[in-house]
């Protein structure tokens, strides 16, 4: 034992001898003696056997909750009573604990001061005032002192004030300790700032450790990874969990500031809440497991809001409005709520049911400030919030806890569109910082962010901001006693106030809106009121949304009188309001005044359309479509439409996740009824087209079986069913199947079919091998089909986006399939997709495929608008058309053993990922010669009425206790139809597709509070007509197309207002713009423009 050394000093046992009892240093643990010495008892004392002292002082040290503060409380104690006793045993385990938390190798308590550890407790010797200025005078101290600074050691005390003095003369003395030595002593005492080059100065003894690197005295490590211990003993870093003293008030300053402000805007300008009380908290009863009940109440709270129209061009804006509280409710801010509070964790919040639920939630949010964990990790905390995953970090004094509000759970309240294109974007953040110093809680900070902003248009998004802020007013002060009882249920029943369990999240609040419209309001006026039912207006659509608003507050008579009073020509209105309102009024009413065996039909169609491109639909909707489609007899173009709008309503259902309702098993079981009993060929396709609009996995193998075994009406209806599924369902027998069309295995298919099958492959993860087999049947294949499979090939290979981009690419590498021979097809088929307008939220995109036969006649067309943003991508619309047999009408020869395909023109639509059932033009050519000769030359319309694409009502609770309710509305009048004229004596065939529409979308958010109300609200509308138009000349060799895309002069205007009440004052604010984008035409591809060049100017002519 006695050539023990200390791995960092290399002091013996017997160096210690002779010191004097308070010499802090003479208390040290030895590593490679493996035990422990006191200057008082010389001898040495093995931690194997240790004395009945030395088990009480560390049994001592263990009932602290943690073994290295036990070290420090007794070395402190040593050191104050001025002798050190048998009791002041420090074992070697523990101090080498301390020595790995401070990540150095020293493991003597004299070396420990270098790091600053127990100066806070050397207070027992003095130096003489002579000796310490002449030490405190040289470079030494300096760094010394730096040191100190760098490592918060004054605690951001003002140099000069009495606490930084104190400090600095306990500093002072710790460094005159450990510098001067005096002669007589032959133990050499290194400074902090000279352990190191003693170190390097040989002072390591026999068989330690080789001096290789500096330590590091304070080293910086992922608080993730720290323990405990090494937690609690930072240096200046001390315990950071909170507690608060039984019999003592502790009084905190708090401050609230909200804003709401438009994003679109060069500067600020919304609404502005700011807030300021005093909150007293206070112990009042604590169990022996550690669980306290603290009682918090608000003080002299006040509040001032700024309107806008008090504000300067430049936004520095005028003096703060005082907002004046009612006498009720600050009687109700004052009333107290009491705090279940364990080891910083809110375990249970208390307080009057009965109150404000504004208030409630304003005192959640202060509660919601002493939720805290003093270690770093992840957990799921409960606020204000809701259920949310924070995660904390440690930092000296301060905790910092980031909140994932994504995260949250909390009642569920609001609704959105089921395509994500029609939602909001919401982008939040949350943090939150903690100063903990002495096990007091000094201070608070939080502060969250809300970007909130429809998905299509991030221009007219709104930014919330909250900041809450907690600051210790200044030291306990005497406060209540303590409360008696055996629990915490006594406990309260003992307060007076008998609160109740409340939770912690906020409660949703809905405001009354005084202003909003009145459906019976508006019947009261009935007869000086009118319906507008021009779509192409956007005044129409303002008005849809606002029948929407009345008709899901009304009752089930107001509903019923509106529609027997409303005149003919605008009741089909009227219905497609009541269908998008989802009220159940309102589809009360429609299941008693809708009579399917009498209403014309007109008005059916209308209401199951509007149910079809419902947002959001219910299962009572769709329950009620079903009633009115079984057991009757229907005409052949409602129960198609009927079919078709159960498939899409299955399917907007399945995607809210509600498939195991009973109505929706009862939807699917209806069409596959229909499709099993169906005796026709077009009964089929319509139900096809309802499963695919369905989109269940399920009913896949139902739509291969058609697709492969049926006609080819039946086999084009369930490969474009097919068509729509997402990759995922895609399998290897799906696959498989399309192959075998593909490549005609069992039976020869339509060429529109095996092209269909091909696309199928090629999107959804092909096989190399797949690709390979596609590219190599082209060279067996009729010059236009192959074309205008090429060039789907190469469409892929220009998307970015495509699934099987990166094996075409591969491929492509290989010369003996990259090469002329397969690329050199010289058809006039043509396949295209270009974007038409790029924004940052939305990309709008034109694609265009077009079929032709070997005579060049058009065999089919297929024209796409699709938008995709964030993610997302919607087919807006699609129209197709499809000739068939006009070979054989103009003399054309069939190839050999090729049947006569029956004279057919027609066309299908898809719109918003609804698919409608098919028009035929004509069918025969008896059908041909009576339409041409009985034309009206008015198009068929595809979809006339108004529909609410965007629907969307969102809470977001405010850490502050505070609420906010995003709405989104969006309502579209849509006008689509489409033509097709064959000219016989002209030789020429025109296609014609124009949609027109008007779009009003209306964006707001509303704080709620106690305080202030406000509303932020954004409105857009816009104007638009889009023509698509072709025109196809066979008489010439070669066939002449011309394409044209125009889009017409598109006006838009914009208004941002912001809408303030606090108290008796009320301001409202607008600000707008409008314009209009000019007309223009889409530039295709040049051949098309040189084609147009020629037909039409000779059509002008």
């Amino acid at each position: 034992m006695s050539g023990s050394l200390c791995s960092c000093c290399g002091r013996s046992p017997e160096s210690s001898r002779g010191w004097q009892p308070g010499d802090f240093h003479s208390v040290f643990v030895c590593t490679a003696g493996a035990a422990a010495v006191c200057s008082r008892q010389t001898q040495w004392i093995h931690p194997a056997r240790p004395s009945s002292s030395s088990v009480q002082s560390l049994r001592a040290g263990h009932e602290a909750g943690n073994d290295s503060w036990g070290i420090l409380a007794l070395a402190h104690a040593c050191a104050g009573n001025g002798s050190l006793s048998g009791s002041c045993l420090l074992v070697q385990r523990n101090v080498s604990k301390v020595c790995h938390a401070l990540r150095t190798s020293c493991c003597c308590i004299f070396c420990l001061q270098a790091h600053g550890f127990e100066m806070l407790c050397s207070k027992s010797s003095k130096v003489a005032p002579d000796a310490k200025g002449n030490v405190l005078r040289g470079p030494l101290w300096e760094r010394f002192l730096r040191s100190l600074k760098e490592k918060d050691y004054f605690k951001g005390e003002m140099e000069g004030s009495a606490k930084y003095l104190e400090l600095l003369h306990m500093a002072e003395d710790h460094f005159q300790q450990s510098v001067v030595v005096p002669e007589s002593r032959s133990l050499r005492k290194p400074s902090a700032a000279g352990d190191w080059d003693n170190c390097k100065a040989g002072f390591w003894s026999r068989g330690s450790r080789v001096c290789s690197s500096k330590p590091d005295l304070h080293p910086q490590q992922p608080e993730g990874r720290k323990t405990k211990t090494q937690r609690s003993l930072r240096w200046g870093t001390g315990n950071l969990l909170p507690s608060f003293h039984p019999r003592s008030l502790y009084q905190y300053q708090y401050s609230l500031a909200v804003q709401l402000q438009h994003t679109s805007t060069p500067s600020p300008w919304g609404a502005r809440l700011q807030a300021e009380a005093l909150i007293r908290l206070q112990q009042l009863w604590r169990d022996p497991g550690g669980e306290e009940l603290l009682q918090l109440q608000i003080h002299d709270l006040k509040a001032q809001h700024q309107p806008e129209e008090q504000r300067s061009q430049d936004s520095t804006g005028g003096s703060p409005v005082e907002i004046a509280l009612s006498p009720e409710a600050q009687a109700e801010l004052q009333q107290p709520v009491f705090i279940s509070w364990s080891s910083g964790k809110v375990k249970a919040f208390y307080g009057n049911e009965a109150e404000n639920i504004l208030i409630s939630n304003l005192k959640r949010g202060i509660t919601s400030l002493f939720q805290l964990q003093p270690h770093a990790g992840t957990t799921v905390e409960e606020d204000a919030s809701g259920s949310c995953q924070v995660t904390y970090t440690m930092s000296n004094h301060s905790i910092t806890k980031t909140k994932d509000l994504l995260s949250c759970s909390k009642p569920k309240s609001g609704f959105t569109s089921m395509n994500k294109i029609f939602g909001v974007e919401w982008q939040p953040s949350s943090r939150s910082q903690y100063v903990v110093r002495d096990s007091l809680l000094q201070s608070v900070l939080a502060e969250e962010s809300h970007v909130v902003a429809p998905a299509l248009r991030s221009r007219s998004g709104i930014k919330i901001s909250s900041r809450q802020q907690l600051q210790l007013v200044s030291p306990a002060v005497p406060g209540l006693a303590e409360v008696s009882g055996q629990s915490l249920e006594d406990v309260l029943a003992g307060t007076g106030a008998r609160p109740q369990p409340l939770g912690m999240a906020s409660l949703p609040f809905r405001r009354v809106c005084t202003h909003c419209p009145s459906l019976r309001a508006f019947l009261k006026a009935f007869d000086r009121q009118r319906v507008r039912t021009d779509t192409l207006r956007v005044a129409t659509a303002w008005q849809f949304q606002r029948f929407i608003q009345m008709l899901r507050s009304a009752k089930k008579r107001d509903v019923l009188q509106l529609l027997r009073r409303a005149p003919e020509e605008a009741r089909p209105f009227l219905v497609e309001a009541a269908v998008a309102t989802h009220s159940v009024a309102s589809l009360a009413v429609l299941s008693e005044f809708l009579d399917f065996s009498q209403e014309p039909k007109s008005l059916l169609e209308k209401f199951l359309c509007a149910a079809a491109f419902s947002p959001r639909p219910s299962g009572e909707l769709l329950q009620l479509v079903l009633d009115k489609l079984d057991g009757k007899q229907l005409a052949p173009e409602i129960w198609e439409t009927g079919i078709v709008a159960v498939g899409s309503l299955v399917g907007k259902l399945c995607q809210q996740k509600l498939c195991g309702l009973q109505v929706v098993e009862r939807g699917v079981e209806t069409i596959l009824r229909g499709l099993r009993g169906a005796q026709e060929e077009p009964r089929v396709v319509i139900s096809l087209l309802a499963l695919g609009n369905a989109r269940l996995p399920e009913t896949i193998p139902t739509l291969l079986e058609h697709a492969e075994g049926g006609p080819t009406a039946v086999t084009t209806a369930a490969t474009s069913a097919l068509q729509r599924f997402p990759a995922p369902h895609i399998s290897s027998k799906v696959k498989q199947v399309m192959r075998r069309i593909f490549h005609q295995k069992r039976k020869s298919y339509d060429q529109t079919c095996h092209l269909a099958a091909a696309e199928i492959l090629l999107d959804n993860h092909p096989l190399p091998m797949d690709v390979i087999n596609i590219l190599l049947a082209t060279t067996e294949m009729e010059t236009e089909v192959a074309t205008f499979l090429l060039l789907k090939v190469q469409n892929c290979l220009r998307d970015h986006h495509h699934l099987a981009r990166k094996i075409l690419k591969d491929i492509m590498g290989d010369p003996r399939i990259n090469n002329y021979n397969f690329f050199s097809k010289v058809g006039i088929s043509s396949s295209f997709s270009a974007p038409l307008a790029v924004t940052q939220d939305l990309t709008s995109t034109f694609g265009l495929d077009l079929l032709f036969l070997e005579g060049g006649f058009l065999r089919k067309s297929v024209s796409d608008f699709s938008l995709l943003s964030h993610g997302q991508r919607l087919r807006a619309a699609q129209v197709t058309f499809e000739a068939q047999g006009m070979e054989s009408m103009m003399g054309e020869n069939l190839s050999e053993g090729e049947e006569e395909p029956e004279l057919m023109a027609g066309m299908a639509a898809t719109f918003f990922d609804v698919q409608l059932q098919p028009i035929v033009f004509f069918q025969g050519y008896t059908d041909l010669m009576g339409k041409v000769l009985l034309s009206s030359a008015e198009p068929t319309s595809v979809v006339r009425g108004n529909l609410l694409l965007m629907d969307h009502h969102q809470v977001i609770p405010l850490q502050s206790g505070l609420q906010v309710t995003v709405r989104l509305q969006g309502g579209l009048g849509l006008d689509i139809s489409a033509d097709m004229d064959v000219s016989i004596w002209e030789q020429e065939l025109k296609t014609s597709v124009n949609a027109r529409g008007s779009l009003a979308m209306d964006f707001q958010a509303e704080l709620d509070s106690p305080l202030l109300q406000a509303t932020l609200r954004s409105q857009t509308e816009v104007e638009t007509s889009i023509h698509f138009d072709t025109k196809l000349r066979f008489s010439s060799s070669p066939v002449l197309m011309c394409l044209q895309l125009r889009e017409e002069q598109v006006p838009y205007r914009e208004v941002l207002s912001v809408s303030q009440s606090a108290g008796s004052r009320s301001s409202t604010a607008r600000r707008g713009r409008r314009g209009a984008m000019p007309r223009r035409e889409f530039a295709l591809h040049q051949t098309n423009s040189r084609v147009c060049n020629l037909l039409l100017p000779a059509e002008k002519e």
